[in-house]
């Protein structure tokens, strides 16, 4: 008889009993060190919009989450170029700034170790918006108001030069004065004027010693022109700046009618003078005396009544006077285009 012996089964080889558990190999993960984080350099250069070098612009770095003390800064070189070392690594922002031009910012992420070269900063000049106040003399802004008055004419053609528009004028100058008086005395207009009147006292054959024909109507024409003359000189000229007064009249145009037919008539023997302040208008009244008495020494021996012409002729220049401002506050001024705007009349 054979013997037969048993046979044994093979051991089991296990292969995860050799594998380390779950919470050993995250222990054992966590023990390997990290890569160190190396802090690195920014540089970078600045220029202007046609790439020339600015040397002298601030420029400031701060990095993303740092505070606003903790910006680091720089002064870029004769070659425009700045650097920052030492950088941790992360995001930044470059800001740069110069008198002139406008501030630049521009941002970046700094690797670890890297050595970041920043685009060219170009800085564009600064956009500024300037208010400039230039403000006129009294005797510039007096100069072209007159220059405007000079150029008043109702409907174009007639002269109006002795009146002011404008609200709180300042006073002519004694050049002026007698350039306007002159001007207003050899205007065409005023010659016009002189021979229709002239024309009319021949016609109503006044002042009989002239007598008729050519002769008489030269003499009436050149009686009034000297008339004309004599009076606007001593009256806008001579005493106006011998007396300090202003001989233009100046348009209220405010108020109610009453008030402003008060004001024209008033203005026929009161005046503004100089200083602003208004007092009797003394330079018309000795101008309208002495072109009075003047006046007797070229008209007809039988006309000169001495005193009584010259009371009469101060009456009728008054009258005259008062007349024309009534005209000039309510009409004239619609009648003469393209005066300028002055504002506001005076109250």
């Amino acid at each position: 008889m054979r013997s037969q012996q048993a046979s044994l089964p093979a051991p089991v080889t296990d292969d995860h009993a050799q594998l380390p558990s779950a919470p050993e190999a995250q222990a054992s993960h966590a023990q390997q060190p990290h890569a160190p984080t190396l802090p690195g350099s920014v540089h970078g250069v600045v220029v202007d919009k046609d790439g020339t070098v600015c040397e002298g612009a601030h420029v400031a770095l701060v990095q993303a989450g740092a505070a606003a003390t903790a910006a680091r800064s720089a002064i870029s070189a004769s070659d425009g170029s700045f650097v920052f070392g030492d950088v941790p690594a992360g995001a930044f922002t470059l800001t740069v700034s110069s008198e002139g031009f406008s501030t630049q910012a521009i941002t970046g992420l700094l690797h670890s170790g890297e050595s970041y070269e920043a685009q060219p900063v170009r800085l564009l000049v600064a956009s500024t918006a300037s208010e400039v106040q230039v403000t006129a003399s009294q005797q510039e802004i007096a100069l072209e108001q007159f220059r405007e008055e000079t150029q008043q004419r109702v409907l174009g053609v007639i002269p109006n030069f002795y009146v002011s528009y404008a609200p709180g004028a300042p006073p002519l100058s004694s050049g002026q004065k007698f350039h306007l008086a002159w001007r207003s005395s050899i205007d065409p207009i005023t010659f016009l004027s002189t021979g229709f009147f002239a024309g009319i006292e021949q016609t109503k054959d006044n002042f009989k010693g002239y007598g008729q024909g050519a002769q008489g109507y030269v003499k009436r024409f050149a009686a009034n022109y000297a008339d004309n003359f004599i009076g606007t000189m001593i009256g806008a000229a001579i005493l106006p700046s011998l007396l300090k007064q202003d001989p233009r009249y100046f348009y209220k145009g405010t108020g109610s009618k009453r008030s402003r037919v008060l004001y024209a008539i008033a203005m026929s023997v009161v005046c503004k003078g100089d200083n602003g302040h208004w007092q009797g208008n003394y330079s018309a009244i000795g101008a309208s005396f002495a072109s009075a008495g003047i006046s007797n020494l070229y008209y007809p021996a039988a006309d000169r009544n001495g005193v009584s012409l010259t009371m009469e002729n101060f009456g009728i220049g008054t009258a005259e006077t008062a007349f024309q401002n009534l005209f000039q506050e309510f009409f004239l001024r619609r009648l003469s285009p393209k005066l300028p705007d002055y504002g506001s009349p005076q109250p």
